[in-house]
């Protein structure tokens, strides 16, 4: 598998939603909109993805296929962009990564880069 620099993801926005509906142990919601770009020549399909949450000293994996529902396929220049959301019980560090396969059947990836869900007046 290899990194795919032209493929590339951005943290378009990321807000506090205390009006959605949470659990008591995360009562902290967070909406996040992320766009993937396919820079390259090459036609990349999404197939999955892997998140890593760090709140405090928890840190929890978060994989599955797909990208809210859907393996978009991407050509060169085109992109794809989502809204989706997470419920923290303090404040958090996120990143990760999407994996894809090109037309040929090889296995690429792109790094989501870090974002911070930062809960308002929380010390």
């Amino acid at each position: 598998m290899r990194e795919l620099k032209e493929l590339r993801v951005t943290v378009d926005d990321v807000i506090y939603m205390p009006t959605l509906e949470a659990p008591s142990e995360k009562p902290h919601p967070f909406v996040y909109f992320i766009s993937i770009h396919n820079g390259s020549e090459e036609e990349v399909k999404i197939e999955g993805r892997k998140w890593v949450v760090q709140e405090g000293e928890e840190v929890a994996v978060v994989e599955g296929d797909g990208v809210v529902g859907q393996t978009p396929t991407l050509g060169p220049g085109e992109h794809f962009s989502y809204n989706s959301y997470h419920v923290a019980a303090r404040d958090a560090v996120v990143e990760g990564a999407f994996f894809g396969r090109t037309a040929e059947g090889e296995w690429v990836f792109t790094r989501i880069p870090e974002f911070r869900l930062q809960v308002p007046g929380w010390a």
